[in-house]
């Protein structure tokens, strides 16, 4: 039975080329989830025009293109494809922050940087040596995107990552929840989508508590920075709650590890007082900001206290947030599975994992029939479903 989400589009144009895949070796496990779910779906599509030759290529086992970086014991490497690129709508995938993966250095253990990631994303390219008719980047994590802007005499690096991706022949560049959307004006010719999740985070806090009451009387959402406010805004919107902010208050007297000190937290915002409280930001770094607003938020006597982050890269460890779940101060944390997430993490009680896999085929599926993605980048409908279904459930 066909999905009743992909009926409501019309998915019978000529597709744009053979499509094709290739995860580098940091997303290959979200890569096979992306290829799971196509393969089901274009295995179950009732299409009069698939055996045509426009269509060729259309239904396969996988949509996995065989691909590997070889190293050399210098470090140095080479990006090798085993199979025809020509013709293909290829879709590349890269994980710049997975530090799990090591290789060789001259006898040394060297753990991959994102700098490292890109660069293997590039001899990729590089391999394909134009011969595909159109490469689009799924990069969830923007690489180098909180160095977005100018301050001082500093380098642009996402900007520069971004132009020399385009001059590679990309031909789009599709994201999650980028430091500053912002950067796409580096490339205005060239199509760049910053994609939010808001739709997962929602759908994987109702799935997990049963006992949510969905209005502003009852709950509240907070952005821990000025910086963030869209994005809670928006939350705030869909749910019908009211929104709170922080801000940080810095001593601009000193400068310390290149930044000025943060004094304290300052709340903007009604009475958080017996509300339940989610904190959506784009990411979690070493998590000592989100504790701190958590922190703050008791002791204006708020009830419990949910943490939602498109990346959760624990820079630190868990310990800082095993300590605070156990001093009762956040009750759950929800992030994606868009970057490398550790064991550890994915066993933890309050750890909510919000998968992006099903919504990325979803994109990629749409984008190979050279089709409108508007209604994937809108969650609004699905979100007011969801809470509808939920709220049915509670009154049952």
């Amino acid at each position: 039975m066909n999905n009743p989400r992909e009926e409501k589009r019309n998915l019978e144009t000529i597709p744009v080329g053979s499509l094709r895949m290739i995860p580098l070796e940091g997303c290959k496990e979200l890569g096979k989830k992306i290829d799971e779910y196509l393969v089901k779906w274009r295995t179950e599509r009732e299409n009069e025009h698939k055996d045509s030759l426009a269509f060729a290529g259309y239904q396969r086992d996988s949509y996995i293109l065989d691909a590997k970086i070889a190293r050399f014991g210098s470090g140095e490497a080479k990006g090798i494809i085993n199979e025809s690129v020509r013709g293909t709508d290829l879709y590349l995938i890269v994980d710049v922050n997975n530090y799990s993966l090591t290789y060789t250095l001259c006898g040394i253990q060297n753990h991959m940087s994102p700098d490292d990631h890109y660069q293997d994303l590039k001899r990729i390219i590089a391999a394909v040596g134009g011969k595909a008719r159109r490469i689009t980047v799924i990069m969830p994590f923007l690489y180098e995107s909180r160095q977005h802007k100018r301050n001082t005499r500093e380098s642009l690096d996402c900007a520069l990552a971004l132009q020399e991706l385009v001059r590679m022949g990309v031909d789009n560049i599709i994201t999650f929840d980028a430091h500053d959307a912002r950067v796409q004006n580096a490339i205005p010719l060239n199509g760049f989508e910053t994609i939010q999740p808001t739709y997962q985070f929602i759908k994987g806090l109702l799935a997990s508590i049963d006992d949510l009451k969905l209005d502003s009387e009852h709950m509240m959402v907070i952005s821990p920075d000025e910086g963030g406010m869209s994005r809670a805004i928006y939350m705030a919107n869909v749910l019908g709650l009211d929104m709170g902010m922080f801000y940080k208050r810095r001593d601009y007297t000193r400068v310390v590890d290149g930044r000025n000190p943060m004094v304290s937290h300052e709340f903007l915002g009604s009475s958080v007082e017996g509300k339940d409280v989610i904190v959506v930001d784009d990411m979690i770094s070493s998590g000592e900001t989100v504790i701190d607003v958590a922190k703050q938020l008791k002791k204006r006597n708020a009830g419990r206290i949910f943490i939602a982050a498109t990346f959760g890269l624990f820079t630190g460890g868990l310990s800082l947030f095993d300590e605070a779940y156990e001093a009762g101060l956040i009750d759950k944390v929800l992030t994606t599975n868009l970057i490398y997430q550790t064991p550890e993490l994915l066993n933890r009680e309050y750890y909510i994992n919000c998968d992006m896999s099903k919504y990325i085929a979803y994109i990629i599926d749409t984008l190979n029939h050279d089709i409108s993605i508007s209604d994937l980048l809108d969650p609004n409908d699905r979100i007011q479903a969801a809470i509808a279904e939920y709220k049915q459930k509670g009154e049952a």
